[in-house]
């Protein structure tokens, strides 16, 4: 019996330990990216994209807003088939400058985004879709977007079947999608709907959701002194993690109007995160990077079904 509990608990060991070696290989991706400026998180995320075998392209352009001046930016991007019409994996990989100078640490918005998003692609690499998948990762998204509205100005949307947007995913269990990405995104949203069913996963929708560079697919892109963006509208759609309380909280305070129930105001523990010296490593779970690789991967299975050719 000693014998058959001893050989048990070695099994649970050999099972737990590659999973806790990819936690905390996880967990130290997201960590690089804790850097003094933008240009060395181009330099990981370019890094981290060739460790994991692909061959990145570095697409630089003339951003940068009014307080800002004349910035280059960089969006990076993996390409992944070549059928002629494609959907779109994205996130932005740069981080605010605080009050102070320095950089936030920009992990919570946007480097567990960007892990998760490149597990995605390991996942889907050699998959024979319908459909090339572009997975691309954003610069200058918090200086308004830029860096999205500039790929769009430089690729055009004409063969762009749908976009699936990654924009906070430090930690909880609960995925939260937006509504508001216009009625051709119907389609979308019911994937997203699907795949979070099929994971019993706990998943919220928005009907007001915050903006991320999915508002530039979408047609309702700001530009930096708050014009329209792109007028071309395509299927849409930007999912971010939350623990479940903290989820429903940020649903009220979006969506409940003045009798929302919540204290007067008061302000989700994830926006008292992100845009400030608190958006750190203590606050990752490498469980919910894993998580949404996984769910990025799915979705984009899911819409490239459904999509057709």
């Amino acid at each position: 019996m000693l014998f058959r509990r001893l050989a048990a608990a070695a099994a649970l060991l050999a099972v737990a330990a590659p999973a806790a070696a990819q936690d905390i290989d996880l967990r130290a991706q997201v960590a690089a990216y804790v850097q003094p400026s933008n240009e060395a998180r181009t330099e990981v995320l370019v890094d981290q994209l060739r460790a994991a075998g692909f061959d990145p392209v570095v697409e630089t352009f003339a951003g940068g807003n009014r307080q800002t001046g004349e910035m280059e930016g960089r969006n990076v991007v993996v390409t992944l088939g070549d059928d002629p019409r494609e959907i779109l994996l994205t996130a932005h990989y740069d981080a605010v400058r605080l009050r102070d100078g320095t950089m936030s640490h920009g992990v919570v918005d946007n480097a567990a985004s960007v892990v998760g998003v490149i597990e995605a692609a390991k996942m889907l690499r050699g998959k024979n879709l319908n459909h090339r998948v572009r997975v691309i990762l954003f610069d200058q998204e918090e200086l308004g977007l830029i860096g999205a509205r500039k790929w769009i100005e430089a690729h055009g949307l004409a063969n762009v079947a749908a976009v699936v947007n990654a924009d906070v995913a430090g930690y909880g269990d609960t995925m939260m999608y937006g509504l508001n990405n216009g009625p051709q995104s119907a389609g979308v949203v019911r994937a997203v709907r699907e795949v979070c069913a099929e994971r019993a996963m706990h998943c919220v929708g928005f009907p007001v959701y915050p903006p991320s560079d999915d508002r530039a697919f979408s047609g309702a892109g700001l530009g930096e002194a708050g014009q329209a963006g792109s007028t071309d509208r395509v299927p849409t759609v930007s999912l971010g993690f939350q623990d479940h309380i903290g989820a429903h909280q940020m649903w009220l305070a979006f969506n409940g109007g003045e009798s929302n129930g919540l204290a007067e105001g008061f302000v989700p523990r994830v926006f008292q995160l992100i845009h400030s010296a608190d958006d750190t490593m203590e606050r990752i779970d490498p469980a919910t990077v894993k998580t949404a690789g996984e769910v990025y991967a799915a979705l984009v299975e899911r819409l490239d079904q459904q999509l057709g050719d």
